[in-house]
């Protein structure tokens, strides 16, 4: 028995209708499940490596800053932080540049931490040196 993948990430959100205009309007997201259950809501972004799902459905379950973070990997760094801070989001952490990686924390439309991320030319995965010494 072992642990596979990751199924979702869920992210708790106290207005359903802003929160969907910042992941689909504000990140460019699409939703892939819309669902009503008792008056709440579950909606889930697919993503290349996994599924980000926000909801309403548990009232005790509410969005903090403090949180654990999903770390969304984005094409360029620097043009997705000006898109953020023109459309007025909150930055938590403005660039830290490491070796391998951009990397910046923002909040959502509910106060949840979202990290922004760009891995950089120099990361393995981009390396053919890390291919050919397999």
């Amino acid at each position: 028995m072992k642990v596979t993948d990751i199924a979702f990430t869920g992210y708790p959100v106290s207005n359903m209708s802003r929160a969907r205009v910042f992941y689909e309007k504000t990140l460019g997201l699409s939703p892939t499940v819309y669902e009503l259950e008792k008056g709440a809501s579950w909606v889930e972004y697919e993503l290349p490596s996994g599924t980000l799902a926000i909801t309403d459905i548990d009232p005790n379950w509410q969005p903090r800053d403090n949180g654990p973070s999903i770390a969304l990997e984005v094409d360029d760094f620097d043009a997705m932080m000006a898109h953020l801070k023109e459309n007025g989001i909150t930055i938590c952490v403005e660039k830290i540049d490491t070796p391998d990686c951009q990397i910046g924390t923002i909040q959502d439309s509910e106060g949840n931490a979202i990290t922004i991320h760009s891995k950089k030319a120099v990361h393995p995965e981009f390396s053919n040196a890390a291919a050919n010494s397999a």
